[in-house]
């Protein structure tokens, strides 16, 4: 059975009754609870919701009013969302790692009066935060291990608010279908919190014409139909996964998964075989880091066949999956080589079904782009952001590129100010900022353009090609362009390179803060013999340093093949002596880089960089995962790495 549901069924509450109906007995969702995955219907689904919309009604919850929701991946994360929208409330979902005072700013922007999170550790934070909050009534959660004794009366355990649905449900038996028909497709559906890189996030607005349109178009774009298996494993938070596991799984009707844990993603995906699958470039590198420890541990043959058949994959794997043409000789090479090696990795990786394979969030490195689709995944790059419902350019089906994220999709104009800058007009632009209209005024023009924020270029193919934040490209001492993020993004294809934090805008030269991949250089460390007591002992060898030398140089020999970011070599780096940390400020909770802060917290690195000096000493607060705070101190070498001629433009 296949479809996009009638477009009069414009809200998720309409459309999810369109599926109990159509589609009842097929699954809708799958959870993985103790090794075992459990099934539910879209009949049942929607059972579900109707009793906890009817309990939340009944507790208090009223159209209009803001309801918080914190968790992992888990089925009634999906189900509170629909049962909050079914009677007219608007969900805001806040990422479940993000500490206490983190949380104070959105329960109170937003007026919060009714939470519903995952454990013990949530429910402690909520109530850390209840009396600065203010307006906090109730608080539902879903797994009562450790919450036995707590007695506060504004807990409720959600097992009974369902229960308490499903009486009030009976009493009033016209009630939830009545509050369904109310929703206009105008109507505020969800409220996004932006990450808030240069101060307080802000609440972004999207109605559901915005979220469905958007949604729609992905899926016929890439006919995406109710045969589609979906893994959900990102922030539930993130308007990424809420588009692909919970709006694109509305309109499409295919099934939704939930892996056991963080831990057992990859094995999980495995048994699911997902053919719909987005991720941001921090796990596509992640997943490329267990490959390569994965090689160092096999045996030499092994390691020699992988390396031989990974040359054949970089030359024609690319070009198979776009079509194109290619001689029989590399066609059979490429065959033996999916027998072999690919097919094998893609079984490892959970991707061996894998038909549309997306990567958004921020720009990925052209390399490891690259080594995806060599292996023959269908990878393609998807340019969006939480003001814009996500799809605003997705690369066709081959016109693929590891340089550009694609033409505008459908409904979509794109234009590049004066200054550089994107502008966007889509019908999933937000409606607002919410109670924030200077910011609002800021980004989206009378005429109905938004500000991006991005550097973008438009090429004679009408691709978009992103450069870096607008406010982030900047200008060596010699006036020569500098984008950090681009060089940033081709440190981390390295295994070796967790994050880098590229310097040198207005300096006459660029320097690099780098975190190691601990568990990759620990494998490699070992296997030399090389011994070490932690991270710090581990980033200070110096035959660990020699190796991220290497990287550094290497990302130099393709920098000065690049006309215009040929002076952007990095001249001097820093092993970082702890890793950078959302927890501790040095980035966001979708694990985006805040440079100026960094710049300004490592202020005395800095200092030592382009003072000249070989070393310094550092001494960092952090903050632990108990909560407790500590310094972390360590005196750290300034290497210096080689740079090249740039290449001549040719004649």
């Amino acid at each position: 059975m296949s479809g996009l549901p009638p477009v009069t069924a414009d809200t998720f509450p309409r459309l999810l009754a369109h599926h109990a109906k159509v589609r009842g007995a097929r699954p809708a969702m799958r959870e993985k609870d103790l090794g075992i995955w459990q099934t539910f219907t879209w009949r049942q689904v929607a059972d579900e919701v109707r009793a906890i919309a009817c309990g939340l009604a009944a507790q208090g919850l009223k159209r209009g009013d803001h309801i918080a929701i914190i968790g992992a991946n888990r089925p009634w994360v999906y189900w509170t969302i629909a049962a909050a929208q079914s009677i007219g409330a608007i969900p805001v979902g806040l990422y479940q790692d993000a500490i206490a005072s983190e949380l104070v700013y959105v329960f109170q922007n937003a007026e919060i009066t009714h939470a519903v999170v995952e454990d013990q550790e949530q429910v402690d934070k909520v109530l850390e935060i209840k009396e600065q909050a203010g307006l906090i009534a109730h608080i539902y959660y879903d797994d009562p291990r450790g919450l036995r004794h707590y007695s506060q009366p504004e807990l409720t355990a959600f097992e009974k608010l369902r229960a308490i649905g499903r009486e009030y449900d009976a009493a009033n038996p016209g009630f939830f279908d009545a509050e369904v028909a109310k929703g206009k497709s105008s109507d505020a559906a969800s409220m996004f919190y932006t990450s808030g890189t240069t101060g307080h996030p802000k609440g972004v607005v999207h109605t559901y014409a915005a979220l469905i349109d958007r949604a729609r178009v992905g899926c016929e774009m890439e006919g995406l139909s109710d045969a589609e298996e979906v893994l959900a494993y990102l922030p539930p938070a993130w308007i990424g996964q809420n588009i692909f596991s919970y709006a694109q799984a509305l309109v499409a009707g295919f099934c939704v998964n939930c892996p056991e844990a963080a831990g057992t993603v990859t094995s999980d995906m495995r048994e699911i075989g997902p053919t719909y699958y987005f991720a941001p470039p921090r796990v596509y590198e992640n997943l490329l880091t267990s490959v390569t420890i994965r090689m160092e541990d096999a045996s030499r043959i092994k390691r020699g066949l992988f390396k031989y058949f990974m040359g054949v994959a970089e030359r024609v794997g690319g070009r198979l999956l776009d079509g194109q043409a290619v001689g029989l000789p590399d066609r059979l090479m490429y065959w033996l080589g999916d027998l072999t090696t690919y097919g094998p990795l893609r079984n490892v990786l959970g991707m061996s079904r894998v038909r549309v394979a997306y990567t958004a969030g921020e720009a990925i490195g052209p390399d490891l782009f690259r080594f995806y689709r060599s292996l023959g995944i269908n990878l393609k790059q998807l340019y969006g952001s939480t003001e814009t419902a996500v799809f605003v350019c997705v690369q066709p089906d081959g016109q693929v590129s590891a340089e550009t994220v694609g033409p505008p999709v459908a409904g979509v104009e794109l234009k590049i100010a004066d200054n550089g800058e994107l502008l966007i007009k889509s019908p999933g632009l937000l409606r607002e900022y919410y109670k924030n209209p200077a910011a609002t005024a800021e980004v989206l023009t009378n005429d109905g353009w938004y500000h991006s924020g991005d550097a973008g270029i438009i090429d004679a193919h009408g691709h978009l090609r992103i450069i870096d934040r607008a406010k982030d490209v900047g200008r060596l001492a010699n006036g020569a362009m500098f984008a950090p993020k681009y060089i940033e993004n081709k440190l981390k294809f390295f295994p070796f390179i967790k994050e880098a934090v590229a310097l040198g805008d207005r300096r006459d030269m660029v320097s690099a803060f780098i975190n190691i991949e601990m568990e990759a250089v620990g494998n490699w460390a070992e296997k030399r013999g090389i011994t070490y007591s932690g991270y710090v002992d581990l980033g200070s060898q110096p035959a660990v340093r020699d190796l991220i030398r290497e990287c550094v140089e290497k990302v130099n020999a393709d920098l000065a093949r690049e006309e215009k970011l040929a002076d952007s070599q990095i001249r001097r780096f820093i092993i970082l002596h702890k890793e950078l940390d959302a927890d501790d400020g040095e980035l966001t909770r979708t694990s985006k880089v805040r440079r100026g802060f960094i710049g300004e917290k490592y202020g005395p690195l800095v200092e030592a960089i382009y003072g000249g000096r070989d070393e310094q000493f550092i001494e960092t607060q952090v903050k632990f995962e108990d909560g407790r705070v500590g310094k972390v101190s360590a005196t750290l070498r300034i290497m210096d790495a080689k740079t090249f001629p740039a290449a001549r433009k040719a004649a």
